[in-house]
């Protein structure tokens, strides 16, 4: 079922051209993603489909049934409710149906309705009735739903009874998702979704999105989020849009191959052309060899020229070089802690470090483990309440700050730098700004009226010209386009010196961890490896775990005679009885879903549903599905309640 279409949409502001001829198809069970440069349009085009703005020229199809649910980046939740209630908010209906039926058990109980026997029945079918309807309505499943996603969203049990308008603004925004999510819109439209979620939200977010009944439109600059969530990509680049097929790495690889196909063809052609020409010139005037080049001269203009393939739009070109190389030993960090005052717990203590000249350290961990506040006490920023930090012979720390704190907001963007190096020559300061897309103009722009993505490539710049042999980076990714972060990330592969970094981009530890230190309050963990092979590793500790705890329960409750072992094992027999039968109903039921799903999109075909018969013929069937469904979930919801 095609949920929305986008034909042709135009949209300018002003005299200025923001998206053009742009085009897009969302469909039921569809995962989008919509990526392109900061400022090439992705979220006005978000805002257009979900109706809050308008466009110039082109189309929307939607039919009215689709909702939308629509989450803008920065949106947080203003409510003076407490997390619970406003979350129930959503279920308000099923709130009040739950009431009635209430109501209607108390009427069952009263001893002149039990004497009327008529109405006592009357009552008992519209009780039943409701029941069943409130049961379609998930009015059983919304409590387990709500807790579900807030602890998934980082809200334990402990914080539910907390008012909304305490909270802090990361944590209104992830309520905000929690919300749309509980909504469950046919379309889910995220603009940034991942930011303020660790790593382990991430990962619960991506698993409550590959399994959301409805269709989901994202558009994040988190990459190995969007290589795990999505199965289509639609470009943006010079005002228009263009589709691929797969998740995002694939979408690099197609888009890479289409551009190299395409200069061959180009390049092809011009050669062509080229020798076309010179034929004609040489042969026109002969004539002897005239007709043969007149008949050349009509199939060059007929010929349908291609346009020179447009490469990668304008990128940022840097590398970060070393003044002088650090001794092998570069930082050591031994037993050290932390806290922000006496009367608190410490923020982390314990931890422990090591690293040598080269490598490459990720920083992993809960939000509020203190990663950031650990590279603080590293650069002297904080001073630590126990423990020692040594750095090694040589070693020049260049530190980059998440919040820019370091960037003077007073100055303007050439000063920002030729104050820090006044004997470079103004050309040269130029030269590097333009590498980091400041060109013209814009050097003289104010700090304070750079984008958060230009601000991050203004750090970017004055931490490559300190030249130090230890980068210590907070979230370098964080305001970066998708672009901007593959060139980042190629310049710290090529990078000489050491480098410990804090980063919650999976994608980007992939490509630049050599190993990843997880930070837990009371101890840190070093995996040597990726992200991924941290995560690996991981799910080996947890698995051995849980077979640790089944062995030794397994020795608990190891039966005493033989009485008791012939029961646990008919006990085990009727277990393995009743899971082949779940296994057997959950597949019918997925062959019914699919044989509905058919009949419904033949349903919506015009030809069907102009044809009266067909369409009775297609209902009935599609009815009689829906009953045998019922009966399975039926019993499978028997069986389960009989574990």
């Amino acid at each position: 079922m095609i949920y929305l279409q986008v034909n042709n949409l135009t949209k300018r502001f002003g005299a200025e051209l923001i998206l053009s001829n742009i085009k897009l198809e969302i469909k039921q069970n569809d995962r989008i993603a919509i990526v392109g440069r900061n400022g090439a349009g992705k979220s006005t085009l978000l805002n257009i489909i979900a109706g809050n703005l308008s466009y110039d020229e082109g189309e929307i199809h939607k039919p009215k049934d689709v909702t939308l649910g629509y989450l803008a980046q920065h949106t947080g939740l203003d409510s003076t409710e407490t997390i619970w209630d406003e979350m129930l908010k959503i279920f308000s209906h099923l709130l009040k149906e739950e009431k009635e039926l209430r109501s209607m058990e108390q009427q069952m109980g009263d001893s002149d309705l039990l004497a009327d026997t008529e109405k006592y029945q009357q009552l008992l079918v519209s009780y039943d009735r409701k029941q069943e309807a409130f049961k379609q309505a998930g009015g059983y499943e919304y409590e387990p739903e709500i807790k579900a996603v807030l602890n998934g969203l980082d809200f334990p049990e402990s914080m539910w009874d907390t008012s909304i308008a305490t909270l802090s603004g990361g944590q209104k925004t992830r309520l905000a998702l929690g919300k749309l999510l509980l909504t469950k819109p046919n379309v889910l439209i995220l603009d940034e979704p991942t930011n303020h979620l660790d790593i382990q939200t991430l990962t619960w977010l991506e698993g409550y999105l590959n399994s959301y009944q409805g269709a989901v439109v994202i558009v994040s600059h988190d990459r190995y989020f969007l290589d795990k969530t999505v199965q289509i990509v639609y470009e943006i680049s010079r005002h228009e849009s263009k589709k691929y097929h797969g998740n995002y790495s694939k979408y690099l690889k197609q888009k890479a191959a289409n551009y190299e196909r395409d200069r061959k063809l180009y390049e092809k052609q011009q050669t062509e052309i080229k020798r076309m020409e010179d034929f004609i010139q040489k042969n026109i005037v002969r004539a002897s060899t005239t007709k043969r080049a007149q008949s050349r001269r009509k199939q060059l203009e007929k010929m349908e020229v291609m346009d020179k393939p447009l490469g990668d739009e304008g990128s940022a070109k840097f590398s970060f070089n070393v003044e002088r190389r650090s001794g092998n030993d570069v930082l050591k960090v031994n037993d050290l802690a932390f806290r922000y005052n006496n009367a608190e717990p410490f923020t982390f203590e314990n931890l422990n470090l090591e690293l040598t000249r080269g490598e490459s350290m990720a920083l992993v961990g809960p939000n509020g483990v203190g990663k950031s506040t650990l590279l603080k006490n590293i650069i002297g920023e904080l001073d630590p309440d126990k423990g020692t930090i040594q750095l090694g012979a040589n070693v020049k720390i260049g530190y980059y700050d998440q919040e820019q704190t370091q960037l003077h907001h007073e100055k303007n963007v050439l000063s920002e730098l030729w104050d820090d190096y006044p004997l470079m020559n103004e050309k040269d300061i130029r030269t590097i700004l333009g590498n980091f897309l400041f060109s013209g103009d814009d050097v003289l722009r104010p700090v304070s009226a750079l984008s958060g993505g230009e601000k991050a490539r203004l750090a970017l710049a004055k931490l490559m010209m300190e030249k130090a042999n230890l980068l210590i980076l907070d979230e370098p990714t964080n305001h970066l386009d998708l672009d901007s972060k593959e060139i980042l990330e190629s310049a710290l592969i090529d990078y000489p010196g050491t480098i410990l970094f804090v980063s919650h981009d999976r994608y980007f530890i992939n490509k630049l961890a050599t190993q990843v230190l997880e930070m837990q309050p009371q101890h840190t963990t070093v995996y040597l490896g990726d992200y991924d092979y941290y995560v690996e590793k991981k799910q080996e500790e947890k698995e051995l775990e849980e077979l640790k705890r089944e062995q030794s329960k397994e020795i608990d409750t190891k039966p005493s005679t033989k009485s008791d072992f012939k029961k646990e094992k008919e006990l085990k027999r009727e277990q393995r009885k009743k899971e082949r039968r779940i296994r057997e109903i959950e597949a019918e039921m997925e062959e019914l879903e699919t044989a509905l799903a058919a009949l419904e999109a033949q349903l919506c075909l015009p030809e069907v549903y102009q044809d009266h018969e067909k369409s009775l013929q297609l209902t009935t069937e599609s009815e009689e599905l829906k009953k045998q469904m019922e009966k399975h979930m039926e019993e499978w919801e028997s069986l389960h309640m009989d574990e």
